[in-house]
């Protein structure tokens, strides 16, 4: 099973280490066959507050049927998040992964290129849920049917409203990916 994980400009460090070290401690520890491959748009993405990683494949270079699955960390709109995550290259990714069925875990505001691409539509999403829920605001206009919970998942989609939950929609990813068990025994490992 591989797991695309792709990141915007500015994206969310923490949120995005919860999806490589779940499936890196079920892999590492456990041989379970969770792989995870990065994608940007440029070699080096720059996250927020400017740490910079290299990831392994470039957006150009996507074949949506080599992947299982497609996770997406949030970010901050002051270091350019959604100038890459409302990019039609990044949505029609996103697209694609919907269209084939397959899982899409997001953290946070990452839910939003979701919206915008058109894949909630009439469905049930979260995002964002401080500052007088204005990311929610913002995600409903996307005929998103929004609900004010941690994590929702919506058949193939989960998504979750701020990067306290970036652990649970990891392990939440695994489960999918795996199976209830597997996942227990991994987040037992992890002390969580």
């Amino acid at each position: 099973m591989k797991t695309l994980l792709l990141l915007a400009k500015g994206f969310e460090t923490m949120e995005f280490s919860a999806f490589v070290d779940v499936l890196g401690w079920a892999r590492n520890d456990y041989g379970y066959d969770v792989q995870v491959e990065t994608c940007g748009f440029n070699r080096e993405v720059m996250s927020t507050f400017n740490i910079p990683i290299l990831v392994d494949r470039l957006i150009d270079d996507i074949k949506v049927d080599e992947y299982d699955a497609l996770a997406i960390p949030g970010g901050f709109e002051e270091y350019g998040f959604y100038e890459e995550a409302y990019d039609e290259k990044f949505l029609n990714i996103i697209r694609q992964f919907e269209a084939d069925g397959k899982i899409i875990a997001t953290i946070c505001v990452a839910a939003l290129p979701l919206g915008k691409s058109g894949v909630l539509n009439n469905r049930k999403a979260t995002t964002y849920h401080l500052n007088d829920r204005y990311r929610q605001k913002q995600l409903a206009e996307f005929a998103v049917n929004v609900v004010n919970e941690p994590i929702v998942i919506d058949k193939n989609i989960i998504t979750s409203y701020c990067p306290q939950t970036a652990s649970g929609v990891a392990f939440k990813l695994l489960q999918l990916l795996t199976s209830k068990e597997q996942m227990e025994k991994v987040k037992k490992a992890m002390g969580f």
